[in-house]
């Protein structure tokens, strides 16, 4: 679809839904995907940018009709509305992103009720039935570059301080064995940017974004988190041991950290509009890392 003003969105809608017409309408994201409309701080409207997108949208609430009545943590009611033009809409979640620097700034006891809710969140995805998640519609999880595409493009583009560590990642993730765990259906999508955190009372309100939900490698799931922070990523791994019993591999975690954060600048390395800020993302995880190893 071409790019649409606040005006034409608040037209589209409003054919559609005419109790709204006296509402305030902002755009709130422009993501790859959809454009996001923000109707009177209650109401996401997304808008696909193609017909990949719509498909992908049309999935996404298809999988949300799933997992939502199995979690303990909320996550968008998506419902889909055919047009033309084709698009979604749902309540918000009330809550704001959660970055490193709102993370250092909790308290202890604030700290552990958000890894035991992230921990509570993974563990009642994991073990939805598979049968279920195939049939909505949920595929294999998007696919990393290749080490030798990591080699190429990413490590040339690194500090010459953090290359040499950084080259040792990408081999121990090549002799990595398959997860002892298998793959189930997991979120593999755990930043801060998808989460509606209410900074006043501190506490996580709801998960949202589940487009890059799908069934890949156990491990992979609790990497994300470290965008945020290593030590909720810590939290979170204790507490779900706890809560299901599994003992998980804290290197195979931190290899796969890294190689992911080397993978997204290998996709990005020829992006001028991304590579920059792919370059600080890796930087920054590789000399925390070492510091750490």
């Amino acid at each position: 679809m071409t790019e649409l003003d606040a005006s034409e969105f608040r037209s589209l809608i409003t054919s559609v839904f005419p109790h709204l017409t006296g509402a305030v309408f902002k755009l709130a994201a422009k993501g790859w995907d959809s454009i996001a409309v923000d109707v009177d701080d209650t109401l996401i409207f997304k808008f696909p940018r193609d017909l990949s997108a719509e498909r992908a949208l049309r999935k996404e609430a298809a999988l949300l009709g799933v997992v939502r009545p199995s979690l303990s943590m909320a996550v968008p009611d998506m419902r889909i509305h055919e047009g033309p033009p084709f698009f979604s809409s749902h309540t918000k979640i009330e809550g704001e992103h959660l970055i490193t620097e709102d993370y250092e700034a909790l308290g202890e006891g604030d700290r552990r009720r958000l890894a035991d809710d992230l921990a509570r969140f993974y563990a009642e995805l994991h073990v939805i039935e598979t049968d279920r998640m195939h049939e909505a519609g949920a595929g294999a999880i998007q696919p990393w570059q290749s080490p030798e595409a990591v080699r190429t493009k990413a490590l040339p583009l690194l500090p010459p301080e953090i290359r040499r560590f950084a080259q040792r990642v990408v081999s121990d993730f090549e002799i990595l064995p398959p997860d002892p765990y298998g793959n189930i259906y997991g979120f593999f999508d755990g930043h801060g940017w998808n989460m509606a955190f209410d900074h006043g009372q501190k506490r996580l309100n709801g998960i949202y974004d589940f487009a890059d939900s799908g069934f890949g490698p156990l491990h992979q799931e609790f990497i994300y988190s470290n965008f945020i922070s290593p030590d909720l990523t810590a939290r979170i791994v204790s507490a779900y041991e706890s809560l299901t019993g599994r003992r998980l591999d804290r290197r195979r975690i931190a290899i796969l950290t890294g190689f992911h954060r080397l993978s997204e600048l290998a996709e990005l390395a020829d992006d001028p509009a991304n590579v920059e800020q792919m370059v600080r993302s890796a930087a920054a995880w590789a000399t925390v890392a070492a510091r750490a190893d």
